[in-house]
């Protein structure tokens, strides 16, 4: 691994671990090392597994984002997990550190997404069309300091850069997100978007599963506002 997996959670069926910032969930045209290829090669060193590691992505974060990112380690739990996605049954929570302090302290933010495949971007739109799709979340405002402000935000839809794209609209750029209206980067090249936890029920136990991601340790902002919400 090109950084130390964290495994945040892990059974017979499913494996949830703790993205770095960098590194593309899945093979992209990059050519660089992707989280699922590493996490199979170590999955085969740990086990002694002499054929190839079965390994299905889930769901994805963006590649300069932090946090749960979940797997399945067997076709049957794919499949479930992919109806329970499809069902909106998995419930996603991110934190943002953001720029400029939105309005209002909590919303629902509710836009029509347009993704431009050759600038690997999206747009947010007042109206559906051919190919706008419906992007809806819920944030509210859970801390802050002198310069920035942290959103937990409730993911309701998953569309492409959505986050980024929708608290860009609302003038609240993501620290560090050139690509969304940050006036900086940040020195490691991440954004400021973590995906903090994960709550289901298990498609096999059906147990309810509450996984949480702690924070980059190496940033101190992230620090400072993890140690918050303690």
């Amino acid at each position: 691994m090109s950084k130390e997996v964290h495994i945040l959670y892990e059974d017979n069926h499913i494996m949830i671990v703790n993205k770095p910032s960098g590194i593309p969930v899945q093979p992209d045209n990059s050519g660089d090392p992707a989280l699922e290829d590493e996490l199979k090669e170590f999955i085969k060193m740990r086990d002694g597994k002499p054929g190839k590691v079965y390994l299905g992505v889930v769901h994805r974060i963006d590649r300069p984002v932090s946090g749960a990112v979940m797997f399945a380690k067997t076709s049957k739990a794919l499949t479930r997990l992919n109806e329970m996605v499809k069902n909106r049954e998995i419930k996603k929570t991110y934190w943002a550190i953001t720029y400029m302090r939105p309005e209002k302290m909590e919303d629902t933010l509710v836009n029509y997404i347009l993704r431009d495949g050759k600038t690997n971007k999206s747009r947010c739109v007042s109206s559906p069309g051919k190919e706008a799709k419906e992007a809806k979340l819920k944030y509210k405002v859970v801390a802050g300091s002198d310069n920035f402000t942290m959103l937990e935000i409730q993911l309701i839809t998953g569309r492409h850069h959505q986050i980024r794209c929708q608290l860009s609209k609302i003038d609240c750029p993501i620290k560090g997100d050139l690509k969304y209206g940050a006036k900086r980067s940040n020195k490691d090249g991440s954004i400021s978007l973590h995906a903090r936890k994960l709550e289901f029920i298990h498609p096999v136990k059906k147990e309810v599963i509450t996984v949480t991601a702690p924070t980059p340790q190496d940033d101190n902002l992230w620090r400072y506002f993890e140690k918050s919400q303690e």
